[in-house]
């Protein structure tokens, strides 16, 4: 299946650019899915309400689906009342009622996610387009899954687990369910969940589109937003310039404007030059309905349905949507210098990474890496572990972290 992530600044246009790559993969031939969070907005692009519990058809081929945070959260909150109904009754505590519950904050963000997952598994879609929050939201709403599951292994070990066993005894004698055990078997959910949107998320055939408008910040702006999609193995699979006005007008200031937006056009091109860069013409006017997004898709800019892969770097069998079959490989490898240099090199692909705003720490068998506003945290390989870093530098958009052998750890030869 093949999954785009739609995402850019807000007020770009992302909403409307990812109904017309929907469209634009209908026209195609392929059963498309848009995904979407948002209230409004994609109801007026598509000229149509949109159902919350399915989705509803919006052209041939092509079907769009309104996600509510607000009834995902009070379902998933009353399911756990109810599991932990025993428990409850032993503090003394009060249910609460359905017509009392308000969504919380970040409820939105784990709606979006079991929806993709939902929609993943399911053999109607050849391809399914998410409207995703803004980009710096996207980056850190995919590394949720992957967080989550740490933050659990480190309150509950799954080590530690073995000791349920006994549990079962100790309900009875207590004739409650212990809270321990409500605990773990809620862990244990989490992670089934968890493991199955992480897979979605690493799929081959998943990948971020970015939206943008032609301003004189639009290539910087991008260029952070890259390098923490890159911190994080997120694929860029194309940039989709929006609202470019024509050339060549004989308004001083429409062709101002125009120039302005030729000039961030060729910037971005720069500053992307192995991802494909589409651009979109301004059609006087927000597009409303099918018949307006298909003049995104066939007007002399076009291209916005476009499924190209990028430079992903990626080898192997494809499957009969194109993409490389099976997991996409970890894009973070190891080096070995040893024979040259008496070194093994962690290599970390960081396109838009600067030096000011890079950081590194090792924790233990975990080492931080910091791209100006993002972070992620991850486990040292084994062999890695029995060294220690010894320095790091950013080169042509690859931090190279370097590991020399620690001798105490380290096998010695005879």
């Amino acid at each position: 299946m093949r999954t785009v992530l739609v995402t850019g600044p807000g007020g770009a246009g992302r909403t409307t650019l990812a109904a017309a790559t929907a469209l634009a993969a209908a026209r195609k031939g392929a059963r498309a899915l848009l995904l979407t969070t948002e209230s409004s907005a994609p109801e007026t692009v598509l000229g149509t309400s949109l159902g919350a519990e399915a989705p509803t058809p919006i052209a041939p081929g092509l079907h769009a689906r309104r996600i509510d945070p607000g009834g995902r959260f009070r379902q998933e909150f009353l399911a756990f009342q109810e599991r932990a109904g025993a428990a409850l009754d032993l503090l003394g505590a009060a249910p609460l009622d359905e017509d009392e519950l308000t969504e919380l904050p970040g409820s939105e963000d784990f709606a979006l996610l079991q929806a993709l997952r939902a929609e993943h598994a399911s053999d109607a879609w050849d391809t399914v387009v998410v409207d995703m929050p803004s980009a710096a939201e996207t980056i850190r709403l995919l590394a949720l899954p992957n967080q989550v599951r740490r933050y659990l292994r480190r309150l509950l070990p799954p080590e530690r687990q073995a000791a349920r066993a006994l549990r079962p005894v100790l309900a009875q004698l207590a004739g409650v369910p212990m809270p321990a055990q409500k605990l773990y078997e809620a862990a244990q959910r989490w992670e089934t969940e968890l493991s199955a949107v992480q897979r979605v998320i690493d799929d081959p055939g998943t990948s971020v589109r970015l939206v943008t408008e032609a301003s004189p910040v639009a290539a910087a702006n991008l260029r952070a937003i890259r390098a923490g999609l890159a911190l994080h193995g997120r694929r860029t699979d194309g940039v989709v310039v929006n609202r470019l006005l024509p050339t060549g007008s004989a308004d001083p200031f429409l062709a101002a404007l125009s120039g302005s937006q030729q000039t961030a056009l060729k910037a971005l091109r720069e500053e992307f030059p192995d991802v494909p860069v589409h651009e979109v013409p301004h059609l006087g006017r927000d597009p409303q309905g099918v018949d307006e997004l298909d003049a995104l898709i066939d007007g002399p800019a076009g291209g916005t349905g476009d499924t190209g892969t990028g430079d992903t770097g990626e080898t192997g069998d494809r499957d009969r949507h194109g993409e490389t079959a099976g997991r996409r490989p970890d894009p973070w490898t190891v080096e070995d210098r040893l024979a040259t240099d008496g070194l093994l090199v962690w290599r970390v692909p960081l396109p838009g990474a600067e030096r000011r705003g890079l950081g590194l720490v090792r924790r233990g068998d975990e080492i931080v890496v910091t791209v100006g506003r993002f972070r992620r945290i991850r486990t040292l390989p084994s062999v890695l572990r029995r060294c220690t870093v010894s320095g790091a530098g950013l080169r042509d958009g690859v931090l190279e972290i370097r590991f020399s052998p620690d001798p105490d750890l380290w096998p010695k030869s005879d």
